[in-house]
């Protein structure tokens, strides 16, 4: 199987190589066999690289250890979920997975895209082989998963314990997906620069794919986020770690591109930015591949250090270069068909949106990479801490919440004081009281108070929409309250998808927000002790040493150490947490130690538990316990972005088809009229 996948990747990158140069020369020549040659070459790239894949995953469940990937990333009784997750969770299967699932994507993309972008798809299938091109040479040249060892050893390495856990299982897929799915929109983009048909058909024929490609980002993203929370035992769920925001960076341009190409649909604005936020975007998404695969930093989530990070710091710099060209001389084409004519309108929120979105980003890369280029100047790393990230990131993540209400409600063009006063008094007011009574119950800290007091302005101008729409709709056809709100969304996903996705996100700043009252203390206790905690809720919990045990568990020794826990005078049961030492089939210790936090959710706060090992060998545990508010929040807030997404990006609903540019037109001269608004709202 090994060899039929050594064979399967040399035929993809002579595959890839076809395909990129026939994509290209059909798409000049006008060749309809080259450009039907490019097309099919998408669909044999997808097949041989689905053999390769076949082909790792049997050795990985036969266990064949001579394979030194196989050896290196799994052990004899490591269970089947995780040694089917080793598939990418070493860098040689990575690198293959995101070969592979870009074929996926490319063949999509040519199977589903309409005919009437026939014009763009040979380019289309030349920029998807090239990439893939680049990831095969990498694999065959740098780091090949099939590569053999002079021996067969009788048991392998094993998986790191932190990565056997079920959000990793999930995690790095989803994350892939986003990054890898950003390559499509990319390759739209750069087919319409080398055709100069830069109107909005390309920015329609990738609408989909952008959206797919942000809900995957969130979700890998919030599922790192509790991996982090529940795997590593130190109580948070965001460091700011390195690879973290290599992950943040492509989500922050890509929410940037998802709100101004509304503009550009409907005013024809903005269109030299979006191209740029879109090649940046793709830009990003393999920077952060470097990231984790070059060794240049240290983070839990890196790969080691390997000759791999040159391979990518070539593509990256060959690549600016190129589409840094490519966009040059196209900028003439990119003209701007309207101008912004008020500072008081939906396209100047949607554009200050823009700014802070890029703003962060850049305030994230730029702490990320300090600490290399401190060294290549000063020879010694300096690095840049949370302290730095929060301070600069808090007041724009709070004025990009602000606008997450002001967006939905301002009018196109220039809103005028009717207007402002009609959309804005409510939201304001609601605003006033939610400040109003965070500071009666004792709230001081600016920044928490801001997060709660916007998320009260955004709730209500968001519910503010839904009320007119859903009242219109029952007063106009005679519809149900519920009938009328499952019409409204149904024949309005794009916008009322869109509300969902910011409601997510004023959970997330709750949540957010909750750790501004985080509790921590460290206790060691006798069994029968107990130590007591106030939480910023006023509850009093007590916490009561029962004792240490030791036994065996599948691939591991575990030792832990059993508190009950009570909440004034209510039981929350015992809370048991461990530390877990990973052995191999023959009973020999590997990794280090990992530590597997007790964690009880809840909709108020979590509790949160680590045993920090034993006093001299006795019963005595010392405990490192935390009482964090509204972290659930958190993930349920990612539950309700990803289901805003999936509904923004459903089948139907007024998103881009034949008659999209007529009915956005239509949409547009109604809104325009502050009397008629509810009118606009039905369509």
């Amino acid at each position: 199987m090994t060899i039929l996948g050594q064979i399967a990747l040399w035929l993809a990158l002579l595959l890839a190589a076809w395909g990129s140069a026939v994509g290209i020369l059909g798409g000049i020549r006008q060749r309809p066999a080259l450009m039907q040659s490019a097309r099919r070459t998408s669909y044999a790239l997808f097949g041989v690289l689905s053999v390769a894949s076949i082909a790792l995953l049997v050795a990985l469940l036969r266990h064949d250890f001579n394979v030194q990937y196989v050896w290196a990333y799994t052990s004899r009784n490591l269970p089947i979920p995780y040694t089917l997750s080793a598939f990418y969770g070493g860098q040689s299967g990575s690198l293959l997975f995101w070969a592979f699932v870009l074929t996926v994507f490319g063949a999509a993309a040519q199977w589903r895209t309409p005919k009437r972008y026939d014009y763009l798809m040979p380019y289309v299938a030349a920029v998807t082989s090239m990439v893939t091109l680049f990831f095969v040479a990498v694999v065959l040249f740098a780091s090949n998963p099939f590569e053999r060892l002079a021996f067969t050893p009788l048991d392998g390495n094993g998986l790191n314990p932190q990565l056997q856990n079920p959000g990793m299982v999930i995690h790095p897929p989803m994350l892939y997906l986003g990054y890898i799915s950003i390559t499509i929109p990319f390759a739209f983009a750069v087919a319409a620069l080398i055709t100069r048909r830069l109107d909005t058909g390309w920015l329609h024929a990738i609408r989909r794919w952008t959206i797919v490609s942000w809900i995957f980002l969130t979700a890998g993203i919030v599922l790192g986020m509790w991996w982090a929370y529940v795997e590593l035992g130190w109580g948070g769920y965001w460091a700011w770690d390195p690879v973290e925001n290599a992950s943040f960076l492509p989500w922050l341009t890509m929410t940037a591109f998802l709100h101004s190409v509304m503009i550009q649909e409907k005013r024809g604005m903005l269109k030299k930015w979006n191209m740029i936020l879109i090649v940046l975007s793709f830009m990003l998404s393999i920077f952060g591949t470097f990231i984790t695969r070059s060794g240049i930093i240290s983070s839990v989530h890196s790969f080691a250090q390997s000759s791999v990070g040159y391979f990518f710091l070539v593509f990256l710099i060959t690549s600016g270069i190129a589409l840094t060209w490519l966009l040059a001389t196209r900028l003439p084409d990119l003209k701007a068909e309207s101008q912004l004519e008020s500072m008081v309108s939906r396209e100047a929120s949607f554009l200050f949106n823009n700014l802070l979105l890029v703003g962060m980003a850049f305030s994230v890369l730029w702490g990320t990479l300090f600490p290399i280029i401190s060294e290549l100047v000063r020879g010694t790393q300096v690095t840049v801490g949370p302290p730095f990230f929060n301070q600069v990131n808090i007041p724009i993540g709070l004025g990009l919440l602000a606008l997450t209400g002001i967006g939905p409600l301002i009018a196109w063009r220039k809103a005028s004081t009717r207007n402002l006063r009609r959309q804005f008094t409510g939201p304001t007011i609601t605003m006033l009281v939610v400040a109003a009574v965070f500071i009666a119950i004792g709230v001081r800290d600016f920044y928490v108070l801001m997060a709660f007091a916007l998320s009260g302005f955004v709730v209500a101008a968001i519910g503010h929409e839904f009320i007119r729409g859903v009242g219109a709709r029952h007063r106009l056809h005679g519809e149900n309250y519920a009938l009328a709100l499952a019409r409204l969304m149904g024949r309005n996903r794009r916008r009322y998808g869109g509300y969902i996705v910011h409601l997510g996100v004023v959970v997330l700043f709750v949540g957010f927000a909750g750790n501004a009252f985080k509790k921590e203390m460290e206790a060691s206790l006798q069994p029968g002790e107990s130590v007591t905690m106030r939480s910023a809720f006023g509850y009093e919990y007590t916490f009561t040493h029962i004792g240490v045990s030791q036994y065996s568990q599948l691939n591991r020794f575990v030792s832990a150490a059993s508190l009950d826990v009570t909440r004034g005078d209510k039981s929350m049961g015992i809370m048991t947490s461990e530390k877990r030492q990973y052995l191999n089939s023959l009973g020999e210790a590997q990794f280090q130690p990992s530590t597997e936090a007790a964690i009880e959710s809840g909709l108020r706060e979590d509790v949160y538990v680590v045993f920090a090992g034993v006093v001299d060998g006795t019963e005595e545990a010392v405990y490192r316990i935390t009482l964090n508010p509204l972290v659930w929040w958190l993930w349920f807030a990612g539950l309700v972005m990803v289901i805003g997404g999936a509904i923004t990006v459903w089948p139907g609903g007024g998103g881009p088809t034949r008659t999209s540019l007529r009915r956005a037109m239509a949409g547009y001269q109604v809104q325009m009229v502050d009397d008629k608004k509810e009118a606009a709202v039905v369509q």
